[in-house]
């Protein structure tokens, strides 16, 4: 059976896609297709077509954003209702979103590292010296910094995860991976 797995943007799918690969796994061998929503507020619309088609579906989502889960896919037809447990139906929830859980899962010395070997040290420090960001935590600095600039969030979806040890990567993107069946080759 072919599986949708359904996101928000494209830094998801390029996360996910890049620990798939990390994990010597490819995701259209495994019968997988990643479908960016634009959006979470499309959930529904999406989940009723492909569902109604026939497809599995999975997905990854942001906590602020449950709500829009919960009732797209419920009115979807994909969960019984808007209380049913979304992980036992393949949907995995990121805390505040997928950048956050990039941060935390490297620390934000190994993400300062990461950006300083993209060459991106100069635009970091420019960011962090403008008044909006002062009082700012790191970590929020961080997470600023990887939306502050279009093609960001999707260049550094990709290089923090491949910057991860293996075992250390976000929970709910490793969840997920393994409710799909996609785990590291041993």
């Amino acid at each position: 059976m072919h599986t949708a797995v359904l996101v928000e943007g494209h830094s998801d799918e390029v996360a996910l896609r890049t620990l798939a690969d990390a994990y010597g796994r490819d995701l259209a061998d495994a019968g997988v297709a990643i479908l960016p929503l634009g959006g979470i507020t499309n959930i529904r619309d999406v989940a009723a077509r492909l569902h109604v088609a026939g497809e599995r579906l999975a997905g990854l989502y942001d906590a602020p954003e449950v709500r829009f889960v919960r009732r797209g896919l419920a009115a979807a037809g994909v969960t019984p209702g808007e209380d049913a447990d979304l992980e036992t139906y393949g949907f995995f929830c990121c805390r505040r979103d997928l950048e956050e859980e990039l941060l935390r899962a490297l620390g934000a010395d190994r993400v300062e590292q990461v950006i300083a070997a993209a060459g991106e040290t100069r635009s970091l420090d420019r960011l962090a010296q403008m008044p909006a960001q002062v009082g700012w935590t790191r970590e929020e600095l961080l997470a600023r910094f990887m939306t502050s600039r279009s093609g960001r969030k999707d260049r550094y979806a990709r290089l923090l995860v491949e910057a991860m040890p293996r075992g250390g990567e976000p929970a709910p993107l490793r969840a997920l991976l393994a409710h799909l069946g996609v785990t590291p080759e041993p």
